[in-house]
């Protein structure tokens, strides 16, 4: 009954961990969950407010089933003005959140047997989106000591003549690493070379911290620009997950293709949701910009709190929502009732001694490390952390 590529595919690791903190929280226990990348901040009013007039106004029929063609505008204006990129309307294609987007993108591009270069630590979804479309994911493992960029030589070592495409998340989840103007041309040069086209994934691109500068890939020049699709939406940026709306700029023989997929399996996102979109990219809310500035104060409370913490070692996230430190000093430790192997084990002891839930490395594709999510309340922050030193404590003096 069941198709063999359900078989090549599996769940996702983040969903499971919020199963089980659920659970739990459902028996009674005070369970933190920093596991779902999901800011804990409303969507700003105006953007809700442009949702109901479009429900009084009766925009609740089909849109185009790529969009509609004022969202298509205000994306077009939003890319212009905050990136200084180009695109045309027919290059852009809005869908049901930006995990649609990518999913559009693979089936669209990828033929059975095609190589796609991924970057270790990756997004979960990355290579089961990949094998879906019948291509291959190709690992490259980045390092804690070059703050998990991808290399131009890392890049070259595992280019093949099956090579179609590389993905980049940027800034990355889960590290929350960004790339430079600079590793981001020398990787383009290498991708330009061979013939292969950039899949940039930035929906983080709004939460940068410290004055890093974000640089697009397409911002790199037209050869790059037309050997690359971006890949942004609502959710993160304007605190808008469950409105789904996420979309794609590339080139238009591409996004045409992307729409072909999409008209005959979702249609269009929901009418509603893109008016939302419009407001948001037109108006850009302040509450935006406050939301960065809270997270960048959690992001340095608890970057500074693991880096405290005896045997972990951990990178400083310049974007994105999540630490990623380096919980391996760990293994090997325990009691009579548990002995850590691995991250999973880790974050098992975190759920039930700390009642902190967070995700294991293993489902990024880094098994010494483990996925720590700052989208909660500063309290809860600082309520989790003191658990999590404590536990850890714990382990140290065995």
């Amino acid at each position: 009954m069941i198709a063999n590529r359900v078989s090549n595919i599996a769940f996702s690791a983040t969903m499971q961990i919020n199963q089980k903190a659920r659970q739990m929280r459902s028996q009674g226990i005070d369970v933190i969950d920093l596991s779902v990348q999901e800011p804990d901040f409303p969507t700003p009013p105006a953007v809700k407010q442009s949702a109901i007039n479009a429900i009084n106004d009766d925009y609740t029929k089909y849109t185009a089933a790529g969009g509609a063609p004022e969202l298509l505008h205000a994306i077009v204006n939003y890319l212009k003005k905050n990136f200084g990129v180009s695109y045309q309307p027919n290059e852009i294609i809005v869908s049901n959140g930006a995990k649609h987007s990518l999913y559009n993108v693979f089936m669209a591009m990828i033929n059975h047997g095609d190589e796609v270069i991924i970057p270790m630590p990756y997004w979960v979804s990355y290579p089961e989106q990949v094998k879906m479309a019948e291509g291959v994911p190709i690992f490259v493992e980045t390092t804690e000591e070059d703050n998990f960029l991808l290399t131009a030589a890392q890049l070259n070592a595992v280019i093949t003549d099956k090579s179609k495409a590389l993905v980049l998340c940027n800034p990355s989840n889960p590290t929350g690493t960004v790339y430079s103007r600079k590793n981001l041309q020398e990787l383009a040069d290498v991708c330009m070379k061979h013939g292969i086209t950039i899949v940039s994934d930035e929906i983080y691109s709004k939460l940068i911290y410290d004055n890093f500068e974000f640089v697009s890939v397409a911002q790199l020049g037209e050869e790059v620009k037309a050997h690359c699709v971006i890949i942004n939406g609502m959710s993160k940026g304007y605190c808008m997950t469950g409105w789904r709306i996420g979309y794609a700029a590339g080139p238009a023989e591409l996004i045409a293709a992307m729409g072909k997929i999409q008209s005959h399996s979702t249609s269009n996102p929901v009418s509603v949701s893109q008016q939302a979109a419009i407001a948001a990219l037109q108006d850009e809310p302040a509450e935006v910009e406050v939301m960065r500035r809270e997270l960048q104060k959690r992001r340095n409370y608890i970057y500074e709190k693991f880096k405290a913490i005896p045997r972990i070692t951990v990178c400083e996230p310049h974007g994105g929502i999540s630490v990623f430190p380096n919980i391996s000093g760990y293994f090997n430790t325990g009691d009579k009732d548990a002995i850590i192997v691995d991250s999973v084990d880790f974050t098992n002891f975190l759920l039930e001694r700390a009642h902190v839930a967070g995700v294991p490395g293993k489902a990024f594709g880094a098994e010494r490390y483990i996925r720590i999510s700052y989208a909660n309340s500063t309290e809860n922050i600082e309520k989790a952390m003191n658990r999590i030193t404590e536990a850890l404590h714990y382990l140290h003096e065995l």
